[in-house]
């Protein structure tokens, strides 16, 4: 989902350069697997897009994971509360597709994982396509400069242009002063561009190195209002938000990134595409392995804790993943809420509610925490309509109330 794009259209063209060559090689045979290696991708793998690699012929399932000292605690799903015969009954349906074509799905309790599953496109050792789930790492990262004091609380809502010293202000449109970090990180920057000004941007890359790309949107934007600074969902707000992140930072975005959170907690395999300015992008273009993407959940979970070193601001972790406010988009649940990149949603069962947070990107990759049942659940996939969610409420949740 960059700039322009909404999430079923990013889904869209990509799904079309990437079915027809492997369509016929979507047999799964989906027995559990516990004595054999989850699937690695090869050498030759390695070096292709992601696009363009071949479904596995037989999915892999394990509800005893292996210890592949990666910093991950192993644990058996049953001994650790879930309902091995509803998980085991959604797995095959994965497998089957008739959920959709996702490539992994795997769930940590009680910091443990104790499930974990390939399909199609899903390798053990290979970064998964992120899309905009790569906002919410955006927003781990400027929690983690509120724990080293690169920023504070209270700069969330001061002038987001305070941070960006080489600006030319006399060119910006009005109101810019009104944009703050919270504005930018709740979608809510009233930044509105027309999709000719959008195709300039895309167009002229040259144009768009370092600052250059936020001077661009600050000058081209419709003036920033009241009435413009409402929920929106666009690659500008988190773009700019690395902007400010690049600004404040010892070295650079990118190695902030390495250092300072992935290493952290045992991340090295991984990618994150550059945007028009030589940043990292702040919207889209991340890659992580399933089984990363539980580490980072451990964090939201935790309450910004790892090994029990603060490494996210734990004030800032609980404004990120509430519900500050709607998710309006028409492809977003009239239950989702928003917060600072991140979702939450009540996800109910039987008679009880649950709040879910939820870090998501198009074609189904998700890292969904439930606190109330120390629950973590990392979803990955390349599918169109992405409606895997509806088995969260329905399977997967309920496999572990009690």
């Amino acid at each position: 989902m960059n700039i322009n794009f909404t999430l079923k259209k990013l889904i869209a063209v990509a799904l079309l350069v990437s079915f027809s060559s492997f369509a016929e090689e979507s047999a799964i045979n989906s027995t559990e697997k516990n004595n054999s290696r989850a699937p690695e991708v090869t050498t030759a793998e390695a070096s292709i897009s992601f696009w363009d690699l071949p479904y596995l012929k037989e999915a892999f399932i394990d509800s005893t994971p292996a210890d592949r000292k990666d910093g991950l605690v192993v644990g058996d799903l049953v001994a650790n509360g879930g309902n091995k015969a509803m998980i085991m009954q959604l797995s095959q349906e994965i497998a089957d597709q008739k959920h959709g074509k996702y490539d992994s799905l795997l769930i940590a309790r009680h910091g443990k994982l104790v499930f974990e599953s390939y399909y199609l496109r899903g390798r053990v050792n290979l970064p998964h396509m992120q899309a905009s789930i790569t906002k919410a790492y955006t927003s781990l990262l400027v929690g983690r400069a509120i724990q080293l004091g690169y920023l504070t609380m209270a700069d969330l809502d001061k002038p987001l242009v305070n941070f960006l010293k080489d600006l030319d202000s006399t060119k910006f449109v009005g109101g810019v002063e009104k944009i703050t970090l919270h504005k930018a990180l709740t979608m809510s920057s009233g930044l509105r561009f027309s999709e000719e000004q959008f195709k300039k941007f895309r167009g002229n890359r040259s144009q768009f190195k370092g600052l250059d790309q936020i001077q661009a949107y600050l000058e081209l934007s419709a003036p920033i209002t009241s009435e413009s600074q409402i929920y929106k969902y666009q690659g500008p707000d988190p773009i700019i938000v690395m902007q400010v992140l690049d600004a404040v930072v010892p070295g650079s975005a990118k190695d902030f990134i390495k250092n300072e959170l992935l290493n952290k907690v045992g991340i090295s395999i991984y990618s994150w595409r550059n945007d028009l300015s030589a940043l990292p992008t702040g919207d889209s273009g991340s890659s992580m392995t399933s089984r990363d993407m539980i580490k980072l959940g451990t964090l939201v979970i935790n309450n910004g804790k790892w090994n029990g070193e603060q490494l996210i601001s734990e004030k800032f972790l609980a404004a990120a993943t509430k519900g500050i406010t709607k998710a309006t988009e028409d492809w977003q649940p009239d239950s989702f809420n928003y917060g600072y990149f991140w979702y939450q949603t009540d996800s109910t069962v039987g008679d009880k509610s649950y709040d879910a947070k939820i870090a998501w990107g198009a074609g189904g990759q998700r890292i969904i925490t439930v606190e109330a049942l120390d629950l973590i659940v990392v979803i990955t996939g390349h599918d169109r309509e992405d409606t895997i969610m509806t088995q969260l409420s329905k399977i997967i949740l309920p496999a572990f109330v009690k």
